[in-house]
């Protein structure tokens, strides 16, 4: 047995979130090198993620190939719209089938949709880049907007109890906005407008007081209280947005998809006290491999997580290596982490009822799914994948005989993941011991109980197992990657004990 009189311990807590930008002598300990498919939990560790299940069991329909898009999943009330082809769709949630609400649609891009309620009855509008807006009302009736000039619409958002319409091919540069309380009246001297910008529009986005319309290099605002005082303003003829499906209100600001990275709004009461920021630069690099490559992008924002989700989807590339972003807000900074394993061809999230419905349309097999869902992506395994940084205990030339290393989780059901070791930055040469077990039906002890030998599942009660472990090295670094046959669970933190050896 190992004389433990000398050894000393580094413990750590799981929390900075995946860290690409610094070298590994740089990092702190609870960063990761690797961390996919687990998101930062604002409890505190990398919690493994939920999956996804079929939201209606039925395949929305196709009109001309098996291959078709899910151009549009939206909750509406008691039921979920998806378009496909030339078609829009209702069904409810759990249902095992699909009813047409609207068809002939014909060149459409990407439907865009506005929830609204103008006179006590609910109602939303669809755009598609290609035919003029329909708005449904709470029966599921369709009625066209008759307004020419606002026909080819990308983008919608209500506004001060006006409608906003923009992206036509024809007018880029152009907003188009209604009588107050009509998404289907256009006199301008009943208080509807326009005004133009001198830039494409990218995206629009109603934030706090305002309406911001973001542009391929620039940023505008809108303010006002009604049409006889909207006025349009500055906000950066530095930085625009790349993709207006990426801009999303999360943490108290707006976060969008800039050329370099993800930014935020952040503004205040003050006029014009409007900074821009870019919060991604941990993990830039994925950024950079997907921002030119990506066919279309995608997010969602899961409130009561603090959670916002960007999704690159690339045509020819398979779902299972499908790459995403969380960014998560815990304490005053954001921690990011990837995902793998989720291809969107639209998406939706939605609080009914105090209840977070996330949803994305499938890019190929014509499905509308629910995330945050079961513990697998619709029967698929879902792989988590950590790696800690090369820890060198502030010397990398003294080397370390490692002893024990103490794991603190947090199980929901019974998981089955592998704890590895790793020397000397996984050099070839370097020793690389087997695989340490982190079984759940294994648990060693259970910190805050009085119970010993007994695992502990869906509670508050945080697993300690202590492994001894072998080999040394200059440079010590941990591995926890599971096959994706398990249910979430939460790496909370590590505490490494080890002996120092000999100078180098």
């Amino acid at each position: 047995m190992a004389d433990l009189s000398q050894v000393t311990a580094l413990p750590f807590n799981c929390e900075g979130g995946l860290v690409l930008n610094k070298s590994t002598f740089m990092m702190l300990p609870g960063e990761a090198l690797e961390l996919e498919n687990f998101e930062p939990d604002i409890e505190g560790g990398y919690r493994r993620i939920n999956g996804f299940s079929k939201y209606v069991t039925a395949v929305v329909p196709q009109t001309a190939s098996a291959s078709e898009k899910v151009l549009m999943v939206a909750t509406f009330g008691s039921k979920v719209l998806a378009a496909r082809g030339t078609s829009i769709y209702s069904a409810d949630p759990g249902g095992s089938s699909w009813t047409s609400i609207d068809s002939g649609r014909t060149g459409a891009l990407k439907y865009r949709f506005e929830r609204f309620n103008f006179d006590g009855t609910d109602k939303i509008v669809v755009v598609d880049g290609a035919n003029a807006p329909t708005v449904f009302n709470s029966s599921l009736s369709a009625t066209d907007v008759s307004e020419s000039s606002v026909a080819g619409s990308k983008f919608v958002v209500s506004f001060k109890n006006h409608m906003f319409y923009a992206g036509k091919s024809t007018t880029k540069q152009e907003v188009i906005f209604s009588q107050p309380f009509d998404e289907d009246a256009f006199s301008s001297g009943s208080g509807a407008g326009s005004f133009k910008v001198d830039d494409e529009i990218t995206g629009l986005k109603v934030f706090r007081d305002d309406l911001f319309v973001f542009c391929e290099t620039r940023i505008f605002k809108l303010s006002g209280s009604s049409s006889s005082n909207f006025a349009v303003t500055d906000v950066t003829r530095d930085i625009g947005c790349i993709n207006g499906d990426t801009i999303q209100e999360f943490a108290g600001d707006l976060i969008f998809l800039g050329p370099d990275g993800l930014r935020t709004i952040a503004g205040t009461a003050r006029i014009g006290d409007v900074e821009l920021g870019t919060i991604s630069s941990n993990v830039q690099s994925i950024f950079n491999d997907n921002i030119s490559s990506a066919s279309e992008f995608d997010s969602i924002v899961i409130p009561d997580k603090t959670q916002y989700r960007i999704f690159f989807t690339k045509t020819n590339t398979d779902e299972t290596l499908t790459k995403g972003i969380i960014c998560v807000m815990r304490g005053q900074r954001f921690e990011f982490a990837e995902m793998r394993g989720i291809k969107p061809a639209s998406t939706d999230h939605f609080v009914s009822e105090g209840n977070v419905i996330v949803l994305h349309g499938a890019y190929g097999n014509g499905f509308v799914y629910r995330q945050e869902s079961g513990n697998d992506f619709d029967g698929t395994l879902i792989s988590g994948k950590y790696r800690s940084p090369d820890l060198t205990f502030n010397d990398p030339g003294i080397r370390k005989h490692m002893q024990r290393v103490i794991v603190n989780y947090k199980p929901e059901a019974a998981i089955d993941a592998d704890l590895f070791v790793r020397y000397d930055y996984e050099a070839a040469s370097s020793a690389r011991p087997a695989a340490y077990p982190l079984d759940s039906e294994d648990v060693v002890a259970i910190y805050g109980t009085s119970v010993y030998g007994t695992p502990t599942y869906g509670g508050a009660s945080q697993p300690l197992v202590r492994q001894a472990v072998e080999g040394s090295g200059f440079a010590v670094a941990l591995r926890v990657n599971d096959g994706g046959s398990t249910a979430p669970y939460s790496l909370k933190g590590f505490q490494l004990e080890y002996q120092l050896g000999a100078r180098r």
